[in-house]
């Protein structure tokens, strides 16, 4: 059984793919665009809207709650409807709800509507992750690096469209999604083939019962701890930056592309050097001080822009990292592991972006909300040593 540092490979024969497969990611980076969107146009929605920062972080927060709820019913829908039918009616929920979105004239309609996106985008990022590992060549790993390209492509366009629109109107960014997930689902409708259904069907308690696997359920924990801070940085540092639209979304774009290049180029390669659990440590420290750093520098706003665009390169390795090990954490079908991983770490992560907000506002330090994420990403690691000898197993070959 090769390792988890093994089955990591570089380039060769990634980008050669049947046509299905780039419909499934070129549907991924619109999705994935609904996550850094909002980014540029959280300080204009709180000023125009009359809403506190923690209010406007509740469209992170309802996003991911719903996000990770969903999960739980992805593989119960899929095994009934088919992973084509099930994308579909995931884009269709996508494309509604991000246009009502646009036409809402209250923070909290938005963030209504931005919990009817996360039902959408549970159904379609856990299949599709499932659907681009089933019919890809060149193997399970190239797979999961061309859906994580995919994941940081579109969260690098999400900010650069939502700036340039949201320059017109907050309304824009909405509206504009809404219209490219259009696209997406034509495109799936018509390149991707159907897909059959698994042979066993998944119940909802499944996903439940997965967690049962000691592996899985550990990358969980330390996937919320993680997700803390990925939304302390998503969520709040915006509102401390007090940059334009435009601005903002060249920042948040420059740090996903950063993401985008270290999650194809750099977690490959660091695998294989030292482990995918030693570099998923590593790179969970690295991002916990750049945290902390942010808070120590929060009054310089060129700190607080070069940090962020260093972030970015930390966070795409561990998306992929733990994407990987995830898919081999339990014996259980992808879509269950998928579906379990999620559940844990959108639900429990979902609290990261009001909390964040709300400690500022409790407090009235800027510093503060910063501390805490890098305190709760240190946790993050703790865990992945308490459970080491889960790991230890996944890192050897996923337990299979």
């Amino acid at each position: 059984m090769k390792s988890t540092s093994e089955r990591l490979p570089g380039e060769g024969g990634l980008f050669n793919q049947p046509k299905a497969v780039w419909a499934v990611a070129f549907a991924c980076v619109i999705s994935f665009m609904g996550m850094g969107l909002v980014d540029p146009i959280l300080p204009a929605i709180s000023k125009q809207l009359n809403a506190t920062g923690s209010q406007v972080s509740l469209l992170f927060s309802s996003y991911t709650l719903v996000t990770g709820l969903m999960m739980l019913i992805t593989g119960f829908i899929s095994s009934r409807i088919g992973p084509k039918w099930t994308m579909i009616v995931g884009i269709a929920f996508n494309i509604a709800f991000s246009a009502f979105a646009g036409m809402s004239d209250t923070v909290w309609q938005i963030v209504g509507f931005r919990g009817g996106w996360g039902l959408g985008n549970a159904l379609f990022i856990a299949t599709a992750l499932t659907a681009i590992v089933g019919l890809s060549t060149g193997g399970t790993a190239k797979a999961i690096i061309l859906y994580e390209a995919a994941l940081g492509l579109g969260i690098s366009v999400g900010p650069l469209l939502g700036g340039e629109l949201g320059s017109i109107s907050w309304r824009g960014p909405f509206f504009g999604v809404s219209v490219l997930m259009a696209f997406a689902f034509v495109a799936i409708l018509v390149l991707l083939p159907k897909i059959p259904k698994p042979k066993v069907r998944i119940s909802i308690a499944d996903p439940f019962k997965a967690l049962r696997y000691p592996g899985l359920l550990t990358l969980g924990i330390v996937a919320l701890f993680y997700n803390f801070g990925f939304f302390t940085l998503l969520a709040y540092t915006p509102l401390v930056m007090e940059l334009g639209i435009h601005q903002l979304g060249y920042v948040f774009f420059g740090w996903g592309v950063a993401l985008a290049i270290t999650s194809v180029a750099g977690a490959p390669k660091l695998a294989r050097a030292m482990g995918a659990v030693p570099a998923l440590r590593l790179m969970l420290l690295l991002f916990a001080l750049d945290l902390a750093a942010m808070g120590v520098w929060h009054a310089s706003k060129t700190a607080l822009v070069i940090l962020v665009i260093v972030a970015g390169l930390f966070l795409g390795v561990i998306n992929t990292l733990l994407t990987t090990v995830v898919m081999g954490a339990a014996p259980v079908e992808r879509s269950v592991a998928s579906a379990s991983y999620n559940f844990v770490r959108f639900v429990g992560g979902a609290i990261g972006p009001w909390l964040a907000n709300k400690l500022h506002e409790w407090t009235g330090n800027v510093q503060l909300p910063f501390y805490f994420g890098a305190l709760i990403v240190f946790l993050g690691i703790a865990v992945t040593w308490l459970g080491r000898r889960a790991l230890r197993n996944v890192d050897a070959g996923g337990g299979h």
